[in-house]
């Protein structure tokens, strides 16, 4: 298969390419061009798909058999990229989020449930809805907590930093909220499964790892990935409501339980993560936070400080 990825040089779309690659297909990213291919011989369109025009012009004259949209964020980056391919593709596959459900008080999220209309990933619901009624064959997927090496986000690493230099963590709540990750490599893998499968065809999957973890679980986990004692690390709990850290993150998860039934993508996609959490954060600690050694990077702990302050 001839396959277009928009993105495919930071995070997930890397992890893709190599995958599809390695499968035989003959892979095209579409970038800004801002970082190098993670595979010789990739062919690259250079472009910004913010620019409608810009994605017409560079895109109209090229056939492809698969689109992967890895990063539309809004309705408006990704329906000019169906509407150029509209009757000319086998799937179109799209990565959403799930954080576009409404909270609950009956959990795990499963993908029928209702969404969040005031959510900050609404965009993405909102491209699923267009999807489904473009009349394109299209599968989206909905990751909880991506992470791994690559990750941009500060998600490990958040737990990494203050891990390797001994420093408390600061956890809001009552540490036993529940939450979910997956695998950035696992959530490839399933991606790649959808090539060729009818069944995925109009479907929405969750993807992610297949078990679930309190933030103090996570923390211990953390420290064991690093190679420290999970007893000896300092945990301290604050309540959120009374800091106010305007637009400053002081935790890399959302004050809440979230977490998503992942067994509808089990079972049609014929996939399984090969992570576990530990396994998975070991891998991130030493080929991504070792590797860049980022144990060593000066950050920035001032929102800890207050909280421990008040503390």
């Amino acid at each position: 298969m001839r396959i277009l990825i928009m993105g495919g040089t930071r995070f997930i779309g890397v992890y893709l390419t190599k995958i599809l690659v390695a499968a035989g297909h003959e892979v095209v990213l579409f970038n800004r061009g801002h970082h190098p291919v993670p595979v010789a011989g990739v062919g690259q369109i250079v472009g910004d798909r913010q620019d409608p025009q810009q994605l017409k012009d560079k895109l109209s004259g090229e056939s492809f058999d698969v689109v992967f949209d890895n990063n539309g964020r809004e309705l408006r980056d990704t329906q000019p990229l169906v509407e150029i391919f509209q009757g000319r593709l086998q799937h179109f596959v799209y990565v959403s989020s799930a954080g576009v459900y409404l909270a609950s008080e009956q959990l795990p999220h499963r993908e029928g449930d209702p969404v969040d209309p005031k959510s900050r990933h609404r965009g993405k619901h909102e491209t699923e809805a267009f999807l489904a009624d473009s009349g394109i064959p299209w599968t989206s997927v909905r990751p909880t907590y991506i992470y791994g090496p690559r990750n941009y986000n500060d998600l490990e690493a958040w737990f990494f930093d203050r891990i390797v230099r001994d420093r408390p963590l600061p956890i809001p709540g009552n540490g036993l909220h529940i939450t979910q990750l997956g695998h950035v490599l696992d959530l490839a893998k399933a991606m790649a499964a959808i090539l060729g499968n009818p069944q995925a065809i109009g479907q929405i999957y969750n993807v992610s790892g297949d078990r679930y973890v309190t933030f103090d679980g996570l923390a211990r986990l953390c420290a064991e990935a690093a190679g420290a004692d999970p007893k000896n690390i300092k945990l301290v709990h604050y309540n959120p409501k009374a800091f106010d850290f305007g637009k400053r993150k002081a935790f890399p998860l959302r004050n809440q339980h979230f977490f998503a039934d992942i067994h509808k993508a089990l079972a049609d996609l014929n996939w399984q993560p090969e992570f576990d959490l530990l396994s998975g954060l070991k891998d991130a600690f030493t080929k991504d936070y070792l590797a860049s050694d980022r144990s060593r990077a000066d950050i920035d702990f001032s929102v800890d400080e207050e909280i421990l302050a008040a503390s």
